[in-house]
């Protein structure tokens, strides 16, 4: 139990650690098995259509998960928020595991996404209750696709530009609405090229530094074409421990046209010393 604890305790601070977790020596993707599964014609297209489908619908309210696992030992974080697809911005509040030794757990880190930049408040010791901590995201070895603990909305089906390989699964229900259900790799390589100009740099950054461009993933589309779970499989190279962590992100998007208003934060909002780590 108490190694348990202990190897729980060190996934935890991994995600804390700095931002709440940045690939230091490059990122790379598992593989994603499609066997028995008969591909139809025009999914990659049907899959690449699903961002001007989210722009049309304008805005919705977003979950995400993002599991963690390492030598045995897995964590989850969650997210709650709204994002503007039009404007490609959001606003989540993420909370982090709770502590393995029973202690209350970490206040929740709130997030604002933006193109090129992530902004968290509550980020932890060091930092003023009333300032942001800004990040960015092409600055970062992952465009921020695992750093902030959830992946942007709108990146996440950014990265569907670069499918391929899809299958076509079959009829299924999200939450209750029906959808169809597809399964593929996305390159990176070609989702940053063909990504829109806000988003372009950080998934460049990201296909720079995973060790493989591809990325498998599982989306599941409304009758609109509108995205309404997507989960990607990534894994990379703890730096600390020597070890490869598995990272699974999912986002579920609902209530389409929901109010998103995001209002970034001024400049003298956001703290300029250094982060403790």
């Amino acid at each position: 139990m108490v190694a348990q604890q202990q190897g729980r305790a060190a996934v935890v601070a991994a995600f804390v650690a700095a931002g709440l977790m940045v690939c230091g020596t490059g990122c790379s993707g598992g593989g994603a098995s499609a066997a028995g599964v008969r591909a139809r014609p025009g999914t990659v297209e049907t899959l690449r259509q699903a961002v001007a489908a989210l722009e049309r619908a304008g805005s919705s309210k977003a979950s995400t998960s993002m599991e963690m696992a390492t030598g045995g030992t897995r964590v989850t974080i969650r997210g709650q928020g709204v994002y503007d697809f039009r404007k490609q911005t959001g606003r989540l509040k993420v909370v982090l595991p709770q502590d393995p030794a029973g202690a209350a757990e970490h206040r929740p880190i709130t997030e604002l996404l933006a193109p090129g930049a992530l902004f968290m408040k509550n980020r932890g010791a060091g930092v003023p209750a009333d300032k942001w901590v800004r990040v960015a995201t092409a600055g970062l070895t992952d465009g921020n696709l695992v750093t902030g603990g959830a992946t942007d909305p709108y990146a996440a089906a950014e990265l569907l530009r670069g499918a391929r390989a899809v299958t076509y699964v079959g009829k299924t229900e999200v939450a209750g609405i029906p959808v169809r259900h597809y399964r593929g790799t996305a390159d990176l390589d070609v989702a940053a090229r063909d990504a829109s100009e806000g988003q372009r740099p950080a998934l460049r950054a990201a296909a720079r530094g995973f060790a493989t461009a591809e990325v498998p993933f599982d989306a599941y589309l409304d009758d609109q074409g509108r995205l309404r779970k997507v989960r990607h499989r990534f894994s990379f190279v703890n730096g600390q421990r020597k070890g490869t962590v598995a990272v699974a992100s999912t986002i579920l998007l609902y209530d389409f046209g929901s109010p998103a208003a995001v209002r970034l934060p001024d400049s003298s909002d956001i703290f300029a010393g250094k982060i403790a780590e």
